[in-house]
């Protein structure tokens, strides 16, 4: 085995060739955004997500990668894979982006088209610039900066999900059943982001989460609300008794037997700040106790995602037979979420007032997250980002969203080293309308990838 020391490209000449590959990665990342994958059958068409998966699986092979397969899992969904040889005796580091993308929410709501990437004070608009597309063009320039700098120092696996966002866990069943495919020594997930833009930052800690759809019914059929009301028991009543015992009157979230008083101990969010990032209006109270971290990433958080009943435009006057709702619940490390899908559910059931009828059902589950920050990569991670964000040291902070995959990486992989950096800054807006992304962070972070996999190439020699 070749152990001599990878030679290190030279910074400024490593940004001069990421800078100019802003203008292909542009062009890319409009291709994938054009593409409305979103991996929901019910409002956007399957063959927007393998339209994706196949873009994907296209470049891919253009940059060399072998082995480049279009998986199908066991959700419905496809995830795109490959395989990218390094030098003899080198690391393996496996790369990883989704394609899928949340709904677009209030299409009219968007400055500009959510599908079709815009330029604007400095950012690119599009539904998934941030989340995640953007993070699959991170991943590919900078490998192509590298193999302008004598080459790709390591071996690179590239997965690319396609159902992260629903949180179905195809590519999870899928990892499990093929345990030798995403195996690696160290792992970069690309679909996190920097605590402020500018502010070089690993995330150390997921929640995890479980959604649970509630039903309650309560009569046979719609009834007349002037000759029925106040007697016949209706069902959105009902269920919005159950959805407002989820909350204290300060707004924490209250599940019978989940714990809720986490304290987070690392990186603060001053509250002025988060409620410049939540767009909060002026005069509305934050909810919830404790600091803004530890609401954000050490404590429970419920959320109704949707309800379904009549909306006011057309609406009857009638007393409701059926109401339902989709609920998420966030978990922080150290809960089990299988543990608290249940809690929540048994709340739910017994929740519900005068003996309406109640069905619960889980949609999908994911556990919560922690890395372990003492481990060489990160360390190589720190000297990337020392560099490519002058000024600025690598920062850690936990993120209140989930990636399933995580915890079935570290369970498959007990000994590998699991990093989280992406671009879905705060002003990123991801999830929400006019979702955008900033080019500078896209070269900063591009640069830091290819300087952290010579780094960690030398620190494996």
């Amino acid at each position: 085995m070749d152990t001599s020391p990878t030679p290190l490209p030279d910074p400024t000449a490593l940004a001069t060739t990421v800078a100019g590959l802003r203008a292909r990665a542009r062009t890319e990342l409009a291709e994938l955004v054009a593409f409305k994958s979103v991996a929901d059958e019910a409002q956007f068409p399957k063959s927007e997500c393998e339209a994706a998966a196949r873009w994907v699986a296209d470049a891919l092979r253009a940059e060399g990668f072998a082995d480049v397969a279009v998986l199908d899992t066991p959700d419905g969904t496809q995830s795109v894979y490959g395989y990218l040889a390094g030098p003899a005796g080198a690391p393996t580091v496996l790369l990883y982006a989704h394609y899928d993308v949340q709904p677009p929410l209030d299409e009219a709501a968007w400055v500009s088209p959510p599908f079709e990437l815009t330029d604007r004070d400095g950012r690119w608009y599009g539904r998934g610039a941030a989340d995640c597309k953007g993070g699959l063009i991170m991943h590919l320039t900078a490998l192509r900066a590298l193999k302008e700098h004598g080459g790709v120092p390591v071996n690179v696996k590239v997965i690319v999900e396609g159902s992260e966002e629903q949180g179905t866990g195809g590519l999870q069943a899928y990892a499990e059943a093929h345990p030798e495919l995403l195996a690696a020594d160290a792992i970069v997930i690309g679909d996190a982001g920097n605590f402020r833009l500018g502010l070089p930052t690993v995330t150390a800690t997921l929640r995890g989460m479980t959604l649970v759809r509630v039903q309650v019914d309560t009569l046979e059929g719609n009834l007349h609300s002037g000759m029925f009301g106040g007697a016949a028991p209706d069902a959105l009543a009902a269920l919005i008794r159950v959805l407002d015992s989820l909350r204290a009157e300060d707004g924490s979230t209250t599940v019978e037997g989940l714990e809720a008083d986490g304290v987070w101990d690392g990186l603060q969010y001053p509250e002025e700040d988060f409620r410049k990032d939540a767009k909060v209006l002026d005069g509305v109270s934050l909810i919830g106790s404790g600091t803004v971290a530890d609401r954000l990433w050490a404590r429970p958080a419920v959320t109704v995602l949707g309800i379904d009943c009549p909306p006011v435009v057309g609406a009857t006057p009638s007393v409701h037979a059926g109401a339902r709702a989709l609920i998420s619940l966030r978990v922080p490390p150290g809960m089990d979420a299988a543990e608290a899908t249940k809690l929540l559910t048994a709340h739910l059931e017994s929740a519900v007032p005068w003996n309406a009828r109640v069905t619960t059902e889980q949609i999908g589950q994911g556990q919560p997250f922690r890395a372990d920050t003492d481990s060489p990569a990160y360390t190589s991670m720190a000297e990337a980002m020392r560099v490519a964000y002058p000024g600025e040291e690598m920062q850690t902070a936990g993120m209140g969203g989930s990636i399933p995959l995580c915890n079935t990486l570290a369970a498959l992989y007990p000994a590998t080293e699991i990093l989280l950096i992406g671009l879905s800054e705060p002003e990123a807006q991801i999830h929400a309308v006019n979702e955008s992304v900033s080019p500078e962070e896209l070269e900063a972070l591009s640069l830091a990838e290819a300087l952290f996999l010579t780094n960690y190439a030398n620190s494996k020699g």
